[in-house]
């Protein structure tokens, strides 16, 4: 039950961060807004550093670092520029497919054996896709577009983070990124750039603390029960985007968004939890 809640607020707080990015960008550039979300995450990681010691930070891996952290700022700059102009529960259904292209991923890049069942349930998440894209019979939107290229980046960046887990700890991982991902933001900003007002740096404070309340709580979730128990339960984000989009936006997507998101989410979830069992057999 407590890893069912923390599941549930870590979809909420999500949700209110991707409808928070949407605010936000009718007066900043998505760009600037991913800079100040990295920024703030060094903040935020500064007296976790303190606690553990700076010496975690040693690592023979900075290559493999910098790798992820590029994945990562594209991914993340894709996405932030789709939510300024794609409604929110369109971005969210088509952000099911990560963990779709990180399976696929793993069975070209790292060798792991890929078998019937997880080909199959990959396969149904490409047609869900397709379903809402509707390619031939709607204009594919760049929006969509830019969110599926964030979603094959992320993926791989997923790819990096389990070679790096091999050898390097979660805290010296997470740092990094915010170390890597904060400067380069930065850069991509630049020609965007405008000071925030008061207001606004109000709302890009407000969207780091939804950012690190998701993050925490996803992490916890995770750790109080087992993923096949809380994963479903990802799929609240569909309901509180729709929420979110229609009465702060007044978005109303049609029904073949919902079709197409159940049909990514059931794939990709049987995806992570046949993953987790296989794991636990040591068979992966």
């Amino acid at each position: 039950m407590r890893g069912a809640l923390m599941m549930l607020v870590a979809t909420a707080a999500f949700s209110g961060m991707h409808a928070s990015i949407r605010a936000a960008s009718t007066g900043l550039h998505p760009f600037e807004i991913a800079f100040f979300r990295n920024f703030f995450a060094l903040f935020v990681l500064l007296p976790i550093l303190a606690r553990t010691g700076f010496a975690v930070l040693r690592t023979r891996r900075l290559g493999l670092y910098v790798l992820r952290g590029t994945l990562n700022t594209g991914a993340m700059l894709c996405f932030f520029f789709a939510l300024s102009i794609t409604p929110l529960v369109q971005v969210t259904a088509l952000s099911f497919t990560a963990p779709l292209f990180a399976t696929l991923g793993a069975a070209l890049v790292l060798g792991e054996v890929v078998r019937g069942r997880r080909w199959a349930a990959m396969f149904v998440g490409l047609l869900g896709m397709l379903v809402i894209l509707r390619p031939g019979l709607v204009a594919l939107d760049t929006g969509s577009i830019l969110v599926i290229v964030s979603s094959a980046l992320w993926a791989l960046a997923i790819l990096c983070i389990k070679r790096l887990s091999s050898t390097e700890s979660s805290v010296a991982i997470t740092a990094y990124m915010a170390i890597v991902m904060a400067p380069l933001t930065g850069i991509a900003a630049i020609p965007f750039w405008q000071w925030p007002s008061a207001e606004q740096y109000l709302v890009l404070g407000f969207i780091a603390l939804l950012g690190t309340i998701a993050q925490t709580c996803m992490n916890q979730a995770l750790h109080e029960a087992d993923a096949s128990a809380v994963l479903p339960l990802d799929f609240a984000k569909l309901i509180w985007t729709s929420i979110l989009g229609y009465v702060l936006f007044f978005e109303i997507p049609d029904i073949w968004v919902y079709v197409g998101g159940a049909m990514i989410f059931g794939a990709a979830t049987y995806i992570s939890v046949r993953e987790s069992r296989l794991k636990k057999q040591g068979k992966l």
